[in-house]
């Protein structure tokens, strides 16, 4: 995590925070940083924190709600 964390320039506490889900909503660069020194697209990261609960879809959650969202 500390060579994560170094790599991508946040300190090691923001990165705690964010795996424990403590920051609710962390700095779009921040994000593209650490998606980045993971190797991963900021797509992989949008799709995984995307995925419905399983086999709860929440309400508005349907396909007219991802148009709004890519819009």
């Amino acid at each position: 995590m500390l060579e994560t964390a170094l790599d991508a320039r946040v300190s090691p506490e923001t990165l705690r925070k964010i795996e424990s889900g403590r920051v609710a909503t962390p700095a779009f660069p921040t994000i593209a940083a650490i998606a980045d020194v993971l190797g991963l697209s900021l797509d992989a990261v949008w799709a995984e924190i995307n995925q419905p609960e399983r086999g709860v879809e929440p309400a508005g959650s349907g396909h007219k709600a991802r148009e709004r969202l890519a819009s």
